[in-house]
């Protein structure tokens, strides 16, 4: 009869035993792209784009962060027209803070 994992175990494998290839089974040449586009997407932009993503954030009322990760996620510079967009990630705001004082 198998054990039965403990209350925390998520029935994943083993994380630390693990003695492969960071790319496990998988083709090692997707991994390593993706792992190089991740930290190419991920990477701190200049002072000069930082400061003018935090000005066009500031002027539509957003965070940097969420200024940048419209980018990062959609692909797309939000403008002033893109009221409905906008609106969304407010209301997501909203949620968010309502989320975490309960």
């Amino acid at each position: 009869m198998a054990r039965r994992p403990k209350r925390s175990h998520n029935g994943g494998p083993p994380l630390d035993e693990y003695k492969g290839p960071p790319w496990g089974k998988g083709d090692p040449y997707i991994f390593l792209a993706w792992q190089a586009a991740h930290a190419k997407a991920w990477k701190a932009p200049s002072r000069e784009v930082m400061l003018l993503r935090m000005d066009k954030a500031e002027r539509l009322g957003l965070t940097y962060e969420e200024y940048t990760l419209e980018i990062l996620e959609r692909g797309r510079h939000l403008r002033e027209e893109d009221t409905e967009r906008i609106g969304a990630i407010k209301a997501a705001r909203k949620r968010r803070r309502v989320r975490h004082l309960d």
